[in-house]
């Protein structure tokens, strides 16, 4: 994976999360963790329009497939996780054994 591919899936993924924090604080809090929370969901929002303008096929600020990066991001996630859960598994079957 190159660097700006590297780039490309954490500010992706940031934008993602900041939205997900941001929707979960403004509705679960109060007062003023709520004016954080629209924040939160501001700041995910402009990075994520940020995102999708420089990978646009008419700008030419990043020459990355997106698509590609995004499988590959999901993929390699998606591994770990598998990897993971492996590992709990083997471990809670080594522990209950014991």
């Amino acid at each position: 994976m190159e660097l700006i591919e590297f780039l490309t899936v954490v500010i992706l993924v940031f934008a993602l999360f900041m939205l997900l924090a941001g929707v979960f604080t403004a509705y679960f809090g109060s007062g003023k963790s709520r004016m954080i929370g629209v924040v939160l969901v501001l700041i995910g929002l402009i990075v994520g329009v940020i995102w999708v303008v420089m990978g646009m096929d008419s700008v030419d600020v990043i020459d990355v497939n997106l698509s590609k990066v995004v499988w590959d991001g999901f993929l390699y996630i998606l591994a770990g996780v598998i990897g993971a859960i492996a590992a709990i598994g083997v471990f809670l079957l080594a522990i209950m054994k014991s």
